[in-house]
């Protein structure tokens, strides 16, 4: 049997949910009510705890119902990914302040238009990216983490001990691939 699930959320201790509430239970009889208070919108849906339960708790044929299509993530991007999730499960979302229903031909034309404001965003990101790092080499900043491990005294330690990758990353307290990589540079057998 489908049940109504209604997900709240609000970022900081001063709001509460429930103006969400109020509005969600005058349109709706919910069955199960799950919620984040006090939760960033800058956290990933996924992320958050009540929404995590809420993700475990729906099933084929259930509707989750939000205030505003904002509440289901941070950005465009999570609200795509966060609505893909459940429509992959089968589950319909409903938006009440957007005035949409995923599930119909309207609410999956507004799912389109959702995707290509996602594919836009991360285009714009990217891009935002690529000009701030050819900015940053225009001005000869180096790029990347600073080079913390010392490759020559790895290989040098690893060879005169006869040690083994792992007991080498061990000792160095490092990972076995940067033992590797400067074995590598170093041009010493791995």
């Amino acid at each position: 049997m489908s049940a109504i699930i209604a997900y709240t959320r609000v970022s900081t201790d001063e709001q509460t949910i429930n103006a969400q509430r109020h509005t969600i239970e005058n349109r709706y009889k919910v069955n199960k009510w799950f919620s984040d208070e006090a939760t960033s919108g800058a956290i990933k849906a996924k992320d958050r705890k009540g929404f995590g339960q809420l993700l475990g708790y729906v099933r084929e044929g259930d509707t989750v119902v939000v205030y505003a299509i904002d509440r289901l993530g941070r950005d465009t991007i999570d609200v795509l990914e966060t609505v893909e999730k459940l429509k992959a499960k089968g589950v319909a979302v409903v938006s009440i302040r957007e005035g949409f229903d995923l599930s119909t031909p309207m609410g999956k034309a507004m799912l389109t238009m959702l995707a290509a404001m996602a594919e836009l965003e991360r285009s714009n990101i990217k891009a935002r990216q690529m000009a701030g790092i050819e900015r940053a080499r225009a001005e000869g900043k180096s790029l990347g983490r600073e080079k913390v491990i010392d490759d020559a005294a790895v290989a040098q330690w690893r060879q005169k001990n006869s040690a083994s990758i792992k007991a080498t990353a061990e000792h160095f307290g490092i990972s076995t691939a940067s033992v590797k990589r400067a074995c590598r540079t170093l041009k010493v057998a791995s």
